[in-house]
């Protein structure tokens, strides 16, 4: 439909997730086998990786809590037909530390996985460059209530070859496709970090040709810019979505002259409806809501999206960079199908994702909780080194078995309507002091 009705917050479901209110990409493993992650070690019998790994339909589920250490190093999800349900895990549920996760595969599934990814000690621009999370040439996935901090490259990106075949439809199959990212955190990305190219704080990169690329209900925090960068002949739809503290760009679309010598320029398209910018400490001043740069031109259609700076100002909602031919095309309707999408108005978007975004909202790490309460309240900053604000997280493992009849295995939700850790419905609260604990009677 051309037009989706927007609707109240109060009219939304709050709270642990929004199960059915977009259309899912794909079923993941669903009908599988089931499979027991038992281990928190990086690889080797019962782990994660193992998991990934195995091959046919399945769904990962897990019967221990904690923290997996990659070493520096990086999780492939290479096998089709796949479901990691991080819900399942015993609190404190689980968290990848020291490295990422790659997808290069079709019809996956990832949801409530927290990934820090850190620099790990690492001199700056040393090169260790790792993702939290990119699929690379991927089909048919979507990442749902994961929290990404501290990407050395990007937080959550789509990736892929740019010219793969000798046809824009080939170029298309040959990158990341139909992936949907929803409910999700990525914050602080690294800026003057052990990246080899310098300053590398970036939230989310859709590279050239990809396409059928879903944002709905996400925050972004504290990255230079990236919120996303949509490349040449992308195709993007943005739902929702809270981007906060942008530094030098928010939104933006660059088909590059030198990376495309030789090939006949793809227009890009980008539909954007009820999208807020919050700009904060880092933020350029006057900095607009998408930024053109680069010689494509990009079709665009926008609806309801609010930007302001730190002190509630209006923000331009366009603008430049670089003096190029490269052209706005306003279309006049939605650029991508908004069917089955329940759409927020502006107004009512940072209430409610605040609320719902990021991994296990019933069961929050620290380092969640700080952000969103951060961003709440105004706060935070870009960041360096994760030291800056924080530490890798340590916590003994935690065992619970996974008992199949207590789960709906088609939705992966728990039939009792309580997930695994979740004692109440009430919001997580931030971390106090003890004197803080002590001023308030705690």
């Amino acid at each position: 439909m051309a037009n989706a009705p927007i609707e109240s917050a109060q009219a939304q479901a709050r709270g642990v997730a929004l199960a059915g209110t977009l259309p899912a990409p794909t079923s993941g493993g669903a009908g599988g086998r089931i499979i027991r992650v038992t281990s928190l070690a990086a690889s080797g019998p019962g782990t994660l990786r193992e998991a990934l790994d195995a091959t046919g339909p399945r769904i990962i589920v897990f019967e221990v809590g904690g923290v997996i250490d990659l070493g520096r190093s990086t999780l492939s999800i290479s096998q089709p037909f796949v479901t990691i349900a991080g819900q399942t895990a015993p609190s404190p549920g689980i968290t990848i530390i020291r490295g990422g996760i790659d997808v290069r595969t079709n019809d996956v599934i990832l949801s409530h996985i927290r990934v820090y990814t850190g620099a790990d000690g690492q001199p700056r621009r040393s090169g260790w460059e790792a993702d939290a999370l990119s699929t690379v040439a991927a089909a048919n996935v979507w990442i749902d209530q994961c929290s990404f901090l501290w990407g050395v490259d990007e937080n959550m990106s789509a990736s892929g070859p740019r010219f793969t075949g000798n046809s824009v439809e080939e170029w298309r199959a040959g990158t990341s496709r139909n992936i949907v990212f929803s409910n999700n955190l990525a914050a602080e990305g690294l800026a003057d970090s052990s990246h080899p190219k310098g300053e590398h704080s970036k939230g989310s990169l859709i590279h050239d040709n990809a396409t059928g690329i879903v944002f709905y209900r996400n925050v972004w925090a504290h990255n230079v810019e990236r919120h996303p960068l949509v490349k040449g002949g992308a195709q993007v739809l943005m739902i929702n979505n809270l981007i906060y503290n942008p530094g030098h760009r928010a939104l933006h679309y660059n088909l590059m002259a030198l990376e495309w010598t030789g090939q006949p320029y793809v227009d890009g398209q980008i539909t954007a409806i009820g999208n807020v910018m919050r700009g904060g400490n880092d933020t350029d001043e006057g900095l607009p809501f998408l930024m053109l740069g680069g010689d494509g031109d990009l079709s665009y259609y926008g609806r309801d999206n609010l930007a302001v700076d730190r002190h509630g100002n209006a923000l331009p909602q366009f603008g430049r960079y670089g003096e190029t031919r490269a052209r706005l095309i306003h279309a006049r309707r939605p650029l991508a199908p908004l069917d089955g999408y329940r759409i927020l108005e502006a107004r009512d978007v940072e209430t409610s994702v605040l609320a719902t975004a990021g991994a296990r909202p019933w069961d929050r790490s620290a380092d969640d909780i700080r952000v969103l309460f951060f961003v709440a309240e105004g706060r935070g900053d870009i960041i360096d080194d994760e030291s800056e604000v924080s530490s890798y997280p340590a916590s003994t493992p935690t065992n619970a078995a996974f008992i199949e009849g207590q789960w709906d295995l088609a939705t992966m939700t728990p039939l009792s309507g309580r997930y695994p850790g979740q004692t109440a419905f009430a919001a997580p609260q931030e971390n106090l002091s003890p004197r803080d604990r002590r001023s308030r009677g705690e």
